[in-house]
Parts: structure tokens; sequence; C-alpha cells
């Protein structure tokens, strides 16, 4: 698995721009600006929604003013978030380079882009200045990354002293076999899954304090049937963009995937820590 994989999956990828707008400005009269809260029902790429970022933000002692990295940052509905609610200032993250050019767009639409900065780059190296963040978040997105190492490290290296970290993955529990383990490399560029463990591991070795570790298995679970309901409601759009064939793929592997967090073999965590 490299990354050409992961980008031509967030390609493939049914929750997208276009999709974004035209869901929100249904909601808008005719030639209505759209803000950034028109967007937040459509634009939250994650599990948990909302009230997911507000987790993470009280996780990581956002404030007013505060400079946020936003690692694996996909279209940005975080960061826009952070942004509008709070006052953040964030520096937004993506390698894939149609879903930084479509965060761009959509944040320049809602006229964040002064608050919103959009940075196609590698999160294992980070065009950040050491000691020039407040706070590094992430929701889903390390999976995607084989050397998890050096993304906590970057993510260290641009906090100030004190700066926290905090974020959301998918984890491996212990029945997760070996082959489920390359299907979900194959189909959804799950490039590596820890545990819980594991991830608390990691950011001790990366130089991190008190670290944190919740299980959000049983949380996800409900949240992810509600999502392949939502996937088979988007089935007219995605077909028109992607065809029938990959629409198909689509949710056989939303149907393993919900599978596989029923079974108890795949979960969720979130984790925070201080610099």
């Amino acid at each position: 698995m490299d990354r050409a994989d992961v980008i031509a999956f967030y390609d493939r990828h049914p929750i997208n721009e276009e999709q974004i707008l035209a869901l929100a400005r249904q909601r808008r009269p005719h030639g209505a600006s759209l803000t950034a809260e028109d967007l937040f029902d459509f634009d939250q790429d994650h599990y948990g929604g909302l009230q997911a970022v507000e987790a993470l933000a009280r996780r990581a002692h956002l404030a007013p003013g505060a400079r946020v990295v936003d690692l694996c940052a996909g279209l940005a509905g975080p960061a826009r978030f952070l942004a509008t609610r709070i006052g953040c200032r964030v520096v937004a993250v993506e390698l894939n380079a149609h879903r930084a050019a479509g965060a761009a767009r959509l944040g320049r639409l809602v006229r964040l882009a002064p608050l919103v900065r959009i940075v196609r780059a590698d999160v294992t190296r980070l065009p950040l200045a050491t000691g020039s963040a407040d706070a590094a978040i992430s929701q889903e997105g390390l999976l995607h990354i084989g050397d998890k190492a050096a993304v906590l490290a970057e993510a260290r290296r641009v906090l100030r002293p004190g700066g926290r970290i905090a974020f959301t993955d998918w984890v491996a529990h212990p029945r997760l076999a070996e082959g489920e383990r390359d299907r979900l490399q194959r189909w959804m560029a799950a490039t590596s899954l820890v545990t819980l463990d594991g991830y608390r591991a990691l950011l001790g070795r990366a130089g991190f304090g008190a670290v944190d570790a919740e299980d959000l298995t049983d949380d996800w679970r409900a949240i992810l049937r509600k999502r392949l309901e939502m996937y088979r409601g988007l089935r007219e759009q995605t077909v028109t963009r992607l065809g029938e064939a990959r629409y198909e793929d689509y949710q056989r592997l939303h149907a393993f995937f919900v599978g596989l967090v029923e079974a108890g073999k795949l979960g969720g965590g979130r984790f925070s820590a201080s610099r």
C-alpha cells in the first residue's frame, strides 16, 4: 500500500465537494450566499459529527486565537467548524490534491480563508515551523499512514511546549484476522491499524506525556449503522458520478466494515496528550 492507493481511495469517496454544496444549497433561498454553518450538516467526513469535533477541541484545550494543525484534514469541515465556533486559526494539511483544492474553495466560498489555510503536504513531513502550533488534531486519518511514529514526531515538533494533540482513529481489536486486515488495506487504504495500547505506546515513544486513550467502539457501532443507510441514500448521486459498479463496490466495502465492528474485531479510539 502506497500513497497513490490512499489518494485514489479519496478520489472515489462518495462524500465530496460537489455533494456538500448541492445539499447545502437546497436549504438556502435561491441566490443566497452560503455560510460555514450551512455546510456543517454535510462537510464533517468523520464519525460523530460536530459533537466529535467539540470533544477533540475540549481535549486539545482550544480557545479563541489558538493555532491549530489539522492532520489529514480532507475537505476541512472540522477546521471550518473550529474557526467559526471557537475562533481558532487552523492550518489544514491534506495530501489528496482534489480534496485540498476543494477544501480551499469551500473556505473561500464561506469567507473563512483568513482563518483556515489549506496546505497540501505529507503529514510525516510537515512544512511548518517548530513550535508554531498550540494544538494538533486529526479525525480518522492516521489509519492511512504506515509510519505513525513519524506523524506523531512531526506533530510534537510543530507544537509549542505544553501544546496538545487530540485525535481519533480506527483501532484493531485482538480478534481482527490477518485476512481481514488485508481486505481493509486493499478496499479502504487502511495502511496500518494499531490497538489502543499500541497508540498509547506510540505517543509515549514520541515524547508526549499525560496520554489518555478512550475506547469509542460502542459509540461508533451505532454511527456506522446510520452511515451505511446514508450511503445507500446517496445511490443516485454516486452512480451518476462514479458508475454502478463503483457504487456496489462501496456498499460491499461498508457492509464488510460494519460487520467487523459489530463482531468486535474493529473499533475506534480517541487519544489526547501533552507535549
